[in-house]
Formats: structure tokens, C-alpha cells, sequence
């Protein structure tokens, strides 16, 4: 005689199990009840049909009681509500549209319930104005009020998952929308550093957020509602959408002595049962182990829903079947960004009493040579043996990839080390050589083997005591312009070994970068010369998202002025009511792909371009370091620059900008806000004469060189009589010379490696032990410091005069060496600060 399994709900959970046990017993009877007219549907996909990225409502019905049939035989009934369960007697109590209430006999049964949306007692929450988005009758109702108004403006109330795609929909539809969440931060399965670049993200796309300010009360005022929250703040909209969270559906099992939960689920244990032998729960209304505590726990999530289903089936079947327990892994869309995480935060992790660690990192999402490479944060947590429990990352390509990789290894109880050698296809359009996953696996095991102290943002900001510790910054210059911490000192790291000795042996160094990577490579290079030092993870990348804080509205005109128009986005930048593009300034039109750049290359690709331009052309830079988007807002305004416009656009940042103007009758120079600043010319060059062709001076002169070269100024270096021999090739080959000619060039030093000491030369001996002590030092030989400062940019010029004077010959010189008189030396020392005589 066959059996008779009974399923309360379908979607993700009661659907799967009805399907895959037809497939695994063909001679079992299957009743499956649905209290609502949709069996199966994709309810994940509810924001998106709102934002008509799907247009076909009828694509979100995954199966419908005809197709069921059809396909599996199955006794699907909609619109029948399972209301009471009599496990001892093995029956449940059901009120039916078409049928009035009966009973129906089982010898399994099935609770796939579901949960409803949360509806907290706020006074004035039951408004018609105020809606849910939980099935597809509640998606239509928006929809419709979408749909006659797409100017509306509408309020979102929560910043989990739903509420972030319906903001995000609803922009994409033009609306006005503004998100208001009670705790500091959007996205629960976040730590904060991460959140706070979705936020940024969302206010850059016309959101506008509310954060840490809960509701106390709803008020209808003719066609609009308010919102009154905590803080006092009264919002004005058109419609609410509540996304506050859901609640198990298990009144009905209230008397059934069925096992729930303290928050209300179905208690199930490792087969996914409950008390009773023969009743199981699946989906967002059962209680389940935490994969990652072992704990209980409850996790309303499509793929677990779907896992489960398929585990009760086979145990009803015959095949012994059991749930390790979930992770959580997530991911959601922010409009052109990617959110994603797995297993633990950092937060829960501490929460839970687990000594943790995390680092953070920013790779790119493939090899930065081959176009589109776009760069995303992460952050793993593991523990201080190495175990994996958890990760999060945002950006716009990768970020899935990543995450998924990271979940799988966690499933299998992975390690630090293991990340390290994971071996991931590569190829450049798909990844790097180095995969995120692997970089995640290396600073981790730094930082356990001791080989770099990296801390986070808030480890630093507790243990940072500026009376006993140093901040080191160990960025270029150009970095510096455009942010830095206060009270920081600034050595850039190829200037670090040179420079080593200004810093106290005897205080804690806290070394930060852009991303990390250098000042781990400085934490290395100082710990190793004796110093003490901590590398903030993610560096000052990390900070500048760490600093957001949503843009202060009066919350009383009804919203931003929205759609997809965010700050700095559109037509240009600046000055209220300004942006023209003023097309008669603009010659000539230059475009920069600086995409696959880590900050700072895009904007020394910036700066190298608009050096080579005129006054009044244009510059049209892609770059996909997120980074670039406020970089390029500061640098546009310390040069004096005008930036046209600057936007995001799918993971890319798109600027434009003209070069600085001078208006001839006023002498001022256009800014970055389109209107005329007066600006006069900051004289920050540095001139070197350099005399003398001694071995130390000539040191001393480029060492000077290569740190103002570091720190972003322009230098010329000027060298005169005996210090042009400085630049001679130490064998230049037949040159065509008179005799005396021939004679001069014998008697002095040819090139940098003959040059002798102004004190204590010993016949050769004094310079050979100078270069022997550099060596030992880790000091720049002088060859290296002279190929360094050319290819840093600095101007080394030989004068034409001294060079005739000695009968010294253009080809005798090394290569990057221009010539000069003494009226181009005047004229670089007029705008220099300083002018140095060697």
C-alpha cells in the first residue's frame, strides 16, 4: 500500500520536496496545501519585476498546480490554509476556498510555511500607504503605484537585503526614494567597513539614507505619509515600503506539540525533523544548526530552503540523509556594485566569544593589463590557527568568484594555508596569477607567522596613543595631496631605507598605505632593521571608506532630487547652478585609459597627460580604482584644474577635466568649480647646481633629488664644470675631439664610478669603502640613484657652456640627459623655493 506525504507551502522548500520525491518514489501520494494562489515563485526576484528589469510578471511563476500535475502528479491545492496539525492522530485541519474545512490523513508531513514580513507596533503602521514585499500580490500593489507615478517619492523602511533592491529598483525607475534603517549600518552580514561602501555606493545613485533612527510612527496627511523617527526627523513621501524583516508563519502548530523555538521556528534536528518521527521542516520557518557555532540558528535563504527540501525528500524515501547546518552565504545587487559574504563576521565572531583576526585587501578582479580589470574590497576573518570562518567583499567584478571560492573552502573546514595554495583558473580577461583568494591566504599567513603585525581600523583606532607611538605614511606625495590621517609623518616607501634613521627606534610604528601592500612591504623592511611596527590592513583606502557618513537632510522636502542622478554625477561638478562646458574653451580633446591602475597610477597617468597638454584642452580619463572617484575631485581643485564631471558607471570611473585657464584681463585661473578663483602660482619647484664631481656631494645631490622627486615636486638638476662628470659614460666609444680636447677628457673622471672623495679619497681606497658601507646599509648605490631620479622625472641638465669649456662631447654623457645654458637655469630657479648650490 503506498504511502501519503502531505506538504504545507511550496516555493523554495515544500516545491523541491514534492518534486524530488515524485522522482524518487513514483507510487507515493502527494498532497501539497498553499494557503495563497502561487505555489511556486521566484520571490527573490520581486524587486527586480518593481525596477521592470524583469518585465515578464509571468517569468517569476516558477511552477504552477497544472504543470505540477502534468509533470509529477501531484494534488496541488491553492487557496487552502493549513490551520491546525494533529501529529498523534496524523492529521492536519485545513479551511479550503473551494472545499470549506476538513482533514486530511497523512503518513508524512512536510511544514515548509514560510515566514511573513515583520509588523512591529509602530502607531500608524497598518496605513494602506504602507506596504510589504513579500509575495506577488504585494509586488503588484507596488508596482502599480510605481507605475502611475514614477516621480513619486517613497520611503524604505529597513536596509537588509529587500529594502536595499527595492531602493535600488525604484531609483532605477526614477522614483525619489529615501532608506531608513535603525542600527548605524545597512547589510547585517557585513562588519561596517564593508557596509559603509555599499552606503556610499547607494548615496552616490540619489539615496537617501537615514541611518541609526528607528520609526516611532507613521502619519497619513492627505495623499502623502510622513514617517516620524527616533531622532525627531519627519520624512514625506508618497508610499512606505516596510522591509523591517519577517517572522516565522507557525501559529497554526500552536497547540500541535510540535517543538518552536524561541523566536518562534520549527525545531529540527541533522534530518531535518522534528519531534515527531514522521513531520519535518524545511525553509524559513525551521530552526537549524549554524554551520559555522554549531549552534541554532535560522537563516531565511533561498539555497538552504532548497537543500533542505531535497534532504527531507530523501529521508522520506529511504536514504539516509543529513544537514550539516548553514553559512549564510549571500549576495546582493547595489546597483552596479556587487555585495557578497559567507560564514562569520568579525562582529559575530566576537559576539560568539572567538578569538579572531581579519585583514583586509583590495586585488583586482582579473590581470590589470587586460582591459576592464576592476579593483574590490574583501575582508576575511579566521582564527589565530588559521581556520577560515568567513569572508565579505564589494566591488563590481569578481566579487561572486571570490566568495563562492571562500564558502566552498570553509565548507571544508579550509585554512590560511589552504587559501595560499588554492590553484583557481587563470587567465588574464578571468583572473590574476595571483587569485583575491590566494592574496587573502598570503597577508593572513603574514600576519600569523609574525612576518607583518597588520591590525584593522578599529584595532588602531584603540590601541593608537600618539605620546608613545609614530604614524608612518609611507604613500607617494601626490597620495598625500589628496588625504591623509593628522598627525602622520610622511616618508614615502622608495624613500624608506634611505631615510630610516628620522625614525625612533624606541616607539611603536603604525605604517599605513592605500591599500596595504606597501606598508606591509615597509613593516617588512623596518622590523628587520629593529623597529617595532603594525601595518594597517586595507590601508587608507579602508579609512576613506570608513569615514562616510550619510549627507544631513532637514527631512522635510520629500526626498532627494533622486532618479539616477547622484552627487558629482551627470552633466558636471561645482558651484550650485554651474556646469556649462563652455565648448569655445576646449581645443583639443585627450582620452586616458588608465583602467587596471592601483591608486596612484591613475593619477600620475592624470598629471603626466595634463602636463603635455595646452591650456584649455580636455582630458576624458577611465579608471576602475574606486578610489579615483574623490581622487580626482581633490586633485582637480589643489592644481587648479576644472573637473568637467565625474561618475560611476559599472565599475568604472569616468572624469573629465580641463586644463587650468588664465582669464587675460583678470590674471586668475579657472578652478575646479567652473567659475574663476583667484589662483596665483605656487612656486614649489626645486633647482640643484650642482659644481663639484665629488663622489659625496654627488650623493648627497640625488639622494635630495629622489625625495622631492617622491614627494611630487618638480626638480631640475643643473650641473656645471666638474660636476658634468658626474654624467659621463664610463665608456662612450670613439669620440671625434681636438687634442686638448682629448687631454681634459683623460685627466678628469670618466663617469660616476671614478668620482673621488672631498675628504679622505686615500688613493681610491676612500671611495671604494664609502660604496662598501652603502651597500651594507641598504643605501642606493650613486648609478641607481641617477637612473632613479631620471625615471622619476627629474630634469638633469649638463650646461652647454661647461661642457664646451671642457671639451666634453653630447654622446659622451648617459642616456636622459638634456642640455641647458645658464638663462634655462635662471629661469627654473625663478620658480623653484629653493635653489641648491653643490
Amino acid at each position: 500500500m503506498s504511502k501519503k506525504t502531505v506538504i504545507v507551502g511550496g516555493v523554495a522548500g515544500g516545491a523541491t520536496v514534492a518534486a524530488r520525491l515524485r522522482r524518487l518514489d513514483e507510487n507515493m501520494e502527494i498532497v501539497m496545501f498553499e494557503k495563497d494562489e502561487f505555489i511556486s515563485f521566484a520571490n527573490c526576484g520581486l524587486p527586480y519585476h518593481i525596477g521592470e528589469v524583469i518585465k515578464d510578471r509571468s517569468k517569476l511563476l516558477l511552477q504552477t498546480p497544472k504543470a505540477m500535475k502534468d509533470r509529477f502528479e501531484l494534488d496541488v491545492r491553492v487557496f487552502s490554509e493549513v490551520v491546525k496539525v494533529d501529529p498523534v492522530a496524523k492529521t492536519v485541519t485545513v479551511n479550503s476556498k473551494d472545499r470549506g474545512t476538513y482533514e486530511e490523513s497523512y503518513d508524512y508531513l512536510v511544514l515548509s510555511p514560510g515566514a511573513s514580513p515583520m509588523k512591529p507596533p509602530i502607531k500608524g503602521i497598518d496605513s494602506k500607504k504602507v506596504y510589504s514585499l513579500r509575495n506577488i500580490p504585494d509586488t503588484d500593489a507596488i508596482k502599480a503605484v510605481v507605475d502611475k507615478n514614477t516621480k513619486a517619492t517613497a520611503i524604505v523602511i529597513g536596509g537588509g537585503f529587500i529594502g536595499v533592491e527595492a531602493a535600488e529598483n525604484m531609483v532605477e525607475r526614477g522614483l525619489n526614494v529615501i532608506l531608513v534603517e535603525a542600527v548605524p549600518h545597512i547589510l547585517a552580514p557585513f562588519d561596517s567597513e564593508l557596509s559603509m561602501i555599499a552606503e556610499a555606493e547607494m548615496e552616490s545613485r540619489g539615496v537617501e539614507l537615514h541611518l541609526g533612527d528607528g520609526v516611532s510612527e507613521f502619519i497619513e496627511e492627505g495623499n502623502k505619509i510622513s514617517v516620524k523617527l527616533a531622532s525627531g526627523t519627519v520624512l514625506t513621501g508618497d508610499f512606505v515600503v516596510a522591509a523591517i524583516g519577517v517572522k516565522p508563519e507557525t501559529g497554526f502548530l500552536k497547540d500541535s506539540g510540535i517543538t518552536i523555538g524561541p523566536r518562534g521556528h520549527i525545531v529540527t534536528d541533522d534530518h531535518m525533523r522534528t519531534n515527531f518521527e514522521n513531520v519535518y521542516a524545511a525553509g524559513d520557518a525551521a530552526e537549524i544548526v549554524d554551520f559555522m557555532t554549531k549552534g541554532r540558528t535560522a537563516i531565511p535563504l533561498a539555497g538552504p530552503a532548497n537543500r533542505q527540501g531535497r534532504i527531507i525528500a530523501d529521508n522520506i524515501a529511504g536514504i539516509d540523509r543529513t544537514y550539516l547546518g548553514s553559512m549564510g552565504t549571500s549576495i546582493l545587487k547595489v546597483f552596479d556594485m556587487t555585495a557578497a559574504a559567507t560564514g562569520m563576521n568579525e562582529r559575530n565572531a566576537k559576539r560568539a566569544g572567538i578569538p579572531v583576526r581579519a585583514i583586509f585587501i583590495h586585488p583586482n578582479s582579473h590581470a590589470t593589463y587586460y582591459p576592464g580589470a576592476t579593483q574590490l574590497s574583501a575582508k576575511l576573518v579566521f582564527t589565530e590557527d588559521g581556520k577560515v570562518l568567513g569572508a565579505q567583499a564589494v566591488g563590481y567584478d569578481g566579487v561572486d568568484k571570490l566568495i563562492d571560492v571562500i564558502a566552498t573552502a570553509i565548507k571544508f573546514g579550509a585554512t590560511v594555508d589552504d587559501l595560499a595554495e588554492l590553484e583557481l583558473a587563470y587567465a588574464p580577461p578571468f583572473l590574476s596569477a595571483k587569485s583575491p583568494a590566494n592574496m587573502m591566504g598570503f597577508v593572513a599567513q603574514n600576519t600569523l607567522e609574525g612576518l607583518a603585525d597588520n591590525r584593522t581600523i578599529d584595532e588602531f583606532n584603540a590601541e593608537f596613543d600618539p605620546a608613545t607611538m609614530i604614524l608612518l605614511d609611507v604613500r607617494d606625495q601626490i597620495e598625500i595631496d589628496n588625504g591623509s590621517i593628522e598627525g602622520m609623518i610622511h616618508i614615502s616607501l622608495n624613500s624608506l631605507r634611505a631615510r630610516m634613521s628620522e625614525l625612533p627606534k624606541d616607539k611603536l610604528i603604525w605604517i599605513y598605505c592605500q591599500v596595504g601592500l606597501r606598508g606591509y612591504i615597509a613593516s617588512r623592511l623596518l622590523n628587520q632593521h629593529g623597529f617595532t611596527t603594525k601595518n594597517l590592513s586595507g590601508g587608507y583606502k579602508l579609512i576613506n571608506f570608513a569615514k562616510f557618513k550619510p549627507s544631513k537632510k532637514d527631512g522635510n522636502d520629500g526626498g532627494v532630487g533622486g532618479g539616477k542622478t547622484g552627487p558629482f554625477e551627470g552633466a558636471g561638478i561645482g558651484a550650485p547652478g554651474t556646469a556649462t562646458e563652455e565648448p569655445d574653451r576646449i581645443s583639443k580633446t585627450v582620452e586616458l585609459d588608465a583602467t587596471g591602475l592601483c591608486c596612484p597610477g591613475p593619477l600620475m597617468r592624470v598629471k603626466s597627460s595634463v602636463d603635455s597638454m595646452e591650456k584649455g584642452d580636455r582630458l576624458d580619463i577611465t579608471a576602475s580604482d574606486m578610489g579615483f572617484y574623490e581622487d580626482i575631485k581633490a586633485w582637480a581643485k589643489r592644481t587648479g584644474n576644472e573637473l568637467i564631471s565625474v561618475k560611476k558607471d559599472k565599475g568604472l570611473i569616468k572624469a573629465s577635466i580641463r586644463k587650468g585657464l588664465y582669464d587675460d584681463d583678470s590674471e586668475t585661473e579657472i578652478g575646479c568649480s567652473g567659475s574663476y578663483a583667484a589662483m596665483q602660482p605656487v612656486k614649489d619647484n626645486k633647482t640643484m647646481i650642482i659644481f663639484s664631481g665629488d663622489l659625496d656631494k654627488a650623493i648627497a645631490a640625488f639622494i635630495i633629488a629622489n625625495g622631492a622627486a617622491s614627494m611630487g615636486k618638480k626638480v631640475t638638476m643643473f650641473f656645471t664644470f666638474w660636476g658634468i662628470n658626474i654624467l659621463r659614460k664610463e665608456n662612450s666609444g670613439p669620440v671625434k675631439k681636438t687634442f686638448i680636447e682629448n687631454a681634459f677628457g683623460m685627466m678628469m673622471p670618466k663617469g660616476s664610478k671614478k668620482l673621488g672623495l672631498s675628504k679622505m679619497h686615500m688613493g681610491g681606497l676612500g671611495p671604494m669603502m664609502i660604496r662598501k658601507i652603502m651597500e651594507d646599509k641598504n643605501v642606493h648605490s650613486l648609478e641607481d640613484l641617477i637612473k632613479s631620479a631620471i625615471d622619476s622625472g627629474v630634469e638633469v641638465v649638463a650646461c652647454q657652456m661647461s661642457m664646451d669649456l671642457l671639451g666634453l662631447k653630447e654622446e659622451e654623457l648617459i642616456d636622459g640627459i638634456k642640455l641647458g645654458g645658464v638663462g634655462y637655469m635662471l629661469s627654473e630657479s625663478e620658480d623653484s623655493n629653493a635653489t641648491l648650490f653643490i
